[in-house]
């Protein structure tokens, strides 16, 4: 039988199917003795304790497999457990009812779930499944019940379930694990992008079509680029999968030979591919990749997962580090850039009703100069280790740029006072990202040596769209014509000053933009260590001729479906590592 659920994650599976049982609490809802209250709050924090212990456990074992960004989902978990209305529901049920602790956790879970499940915005629907995992988690330490355990690792499988919490994802062998098929959950759930960084198809949102007739050791095929769920497929289906997912492997292995290859098109026009990393670990990757060094370090994940700002030492060593792994090639270190949706523990934030438009990035780094000079001091004394550049975010005046250099001049002179060595000709750069910077860019161009455009934030502003606000993320358009005006005027204004300009968000990963880099004269792209050789492949198999009159015509359109259309069609004429192993490749 075919069943059609949502994409989660792509990739194909096929494989017998292992159900996880869903964990229903029944308790009894006995009253107690007011004399035990105070033992009965004892046990609820000692359960949130282990709770928050166990949690910081699971986010540190899996940063290890993952990296920093895609862990910082368990920090959405620890919030929960201090989140003051849910821990005041519970509360008020123990003191006010006289119930027992895990019976109050019960119903405060059975609450606001219930209360989420109400709204009609996916993504908030999608959060109760953070709150049950959460709560199961204290009910599991309350009550004393063990894990519900997976297989042993001796067979992979496809692991199915109603649901699937990113506790029970972090736990699982990503070497044994085929596939996922999740009952409820979309695109946005938190184990949806786990998957993705794990790289395990999943197929999820099948509760009205599919129900629970799947027992463990049936037979299943997934196909998680389009969303399908194949249960007891016959012969044939088994092997047209088995084809595709052996395509998909061969494919895998074309492009990791181009690792080598320069990024050329094949009449001669070259492209300088370098990645987006917020570690060392990332950097292994990327350098495994073939990335022509570091287009943008991330340096707030330093700053993430401590009690204490890192000092001046620490960040030097990893600075350090990562100048000396790129062996010359560029490192362009931004400086720190929190604020919006990126948080510390040890820095509070003053509550903001738009925090995008807030206290964020350079405006912080200029309000707290302590904290800034601290950090450019460390990139200047790791210049002397390698070819590295300096990049201030979110910049939107002349008066910012000027200030922040200001800073920098006095990290040097520090420097020369303690006798320590750094590049006197460190070349400093700026984030192009809200349409302030595009207005003056010729201004900034004559202050700093180099842009970088970031088109996340850059597309976010310009449409005044929340991408991550399910509401309107369907009119987050990166090749909306005001955009691609945008990005002409960032690049004319940059190439008359005579300085490099660059991109780094995720439009640089996304081969159907090549045609758009080459027109616009942009040569220097910086992505994920995971689009590399994709993108490499794809510039490979294009003619540059051909790329910029497509990319000509897409810049006199109208909407964005017709840009989006038109590079898609040229994407797909340029062939696949399948028919075309790209005529530079030797």
């Amino acid at each position: 039988m075919k069943i059609q659920g949502i994409n989660g994650a792509a990739g194909i599976a096929i494989g017998k199917a292992f159900v996880l049982p869903s964990w229903e609490w029944d308790l009894p809802d006995q009253k107690m003795d007011s004399v035990d209250l105070a033992q009965e709050f004892e046990r609820l924090y000692e359960g949130i304790r282990t709770s928050k212990d166990e949690i910081e456990y699971i986010k540190n074992e899996f940063k290890e497999v993952v990296g920093p960004e895609e862990s910082s989902i368990f920090d959405a978990h620890l919030a929960i457990l201090e989140d003051p209305v849910f821990m005041n529901e519970i509360r008020g049920i123990i003191e006010r009812q006289y119930k027992a602790a895990e019976v109050a956790v019960k119903e405060a879970i059975d609450h606001f779930v219930t209360m989420f499940d109400l709204l009609e915005d996916e993504y908030m629907k999608e959060r109760a499944i953070d709150i049950k995992d959460v709560g199961n988690r204290l009910l599991k330490h309350l009550l004393g019940a063990p894990e519900i355990t997976l297989p042993s690792d001796t067979q992979p499988y496809i692991l199915v379930a109603k649901e699937l919490s990113p506790s029970q994802l972090a736990h699982l062998n990503p070497s044994y694990v085929l596939g996922i098929v999740t009952l409820i959950g979309g695109k946005t759930s938190h184990s949806a992008i786990m998957a993705r960084a794990l790289g395990i198809p999943l197929v999820s949102g099948l509760e009205a079509s599919l129900g629970m007739p799947v027992e463990t050791g049936d037979m299943l095929v997934v196909d998680g680029d389009n969303g399908l769920v194949f249960t007891d497929p016959d012969r044939k289906t088994i092997e047209r999968y088995t084809m595709l997912r052996n395509k998909e492997m061969q494919k895998k292995e074309q492009l990791q030979v181009l690792a080598t290859v320069d990024a050329v098109t094949k009449d001669g026009s070259v492209l300088k591919l370098a990645s987006n990393i917020s570690s060392v670990k990332e950097l292994d990757l990327a350098l495994k990749h073939g990335a022509k060094g570091v287009g943008l370090f991330r340096t707030e994940f330093l700053y993430m997962d401590r009690s204490t700002f890192p000092g001046e030492q620490e960040q030097y060593e990893v600075y350090r580090l990562v100048a000396e792994k790129t062996a010359g090639q560029s490192v362009v270190i931004r400086t720190l850039d929190i604020g919006g949706d990126k948080e510390l523990d040890y820095f509070e934030l003053p509550e903001e009703d738009n925090p995008f438009l807030g206290y964020r990035a350079i405006r912080i780094s200029l309000d707290r100069k302590d904290l800034f000079k601290t950090q450019l001091t460390a990139i200047l004394r790791a210049s002397a280790a390698g070819n590295v550049k300096i990049m201030y975010p979110m910049i939107s005046s002349v008066e910012e740029l000027q200030q922040a250099n200001e800073i920098l001049r006095e990290a040097m002179a520090d420097l020369d006072e303690r006798g320590l060595a750094y590049d006197a000709n460190i070349q400093v750069g700026i984030m192009i990202e809200v349409p302030a910077a595009v207005m003056i860019a010729d201004l900034l161009a004559e202050e700093a040596d180099f842009f970088s455009i970031g088109t996340n934030d850059l597309v976010q502003y310009v449409l005044a769209v929340d991408r991550m606000n399910e509401q309107i993320a369907h009119m987050y358009h990166p090749y909306h014509p005001a955009v691609l005006r945008m990005l002409r005027a960032t690049v004319d204004a940059a190439h008359t000053a005579g300085i490099d300009v660059s991109v780094c968000g995720e439009m640089a990963g996304d081969e159907r933009s090549i045609p758009l880099w080459l027109e616009l004269g942009i040569r220097h792209l910086s992505m994920s260590p995971q689009s590399l050789l994709r993108v490499k492949h794809r510039v490979l198999n294009t003619t540059a001729a051909d790329a910029k009159e497509e990319a000509r015509k897409c810049f006199t359109l109208r909407t964005s479906s017709e840009i989006e259309q038109r590079l898609q069609i040229f994407n797909d004429a340029s062939g696949s590592p399948d028919d075309q192993s790209g005529s530079n490749a030797s």
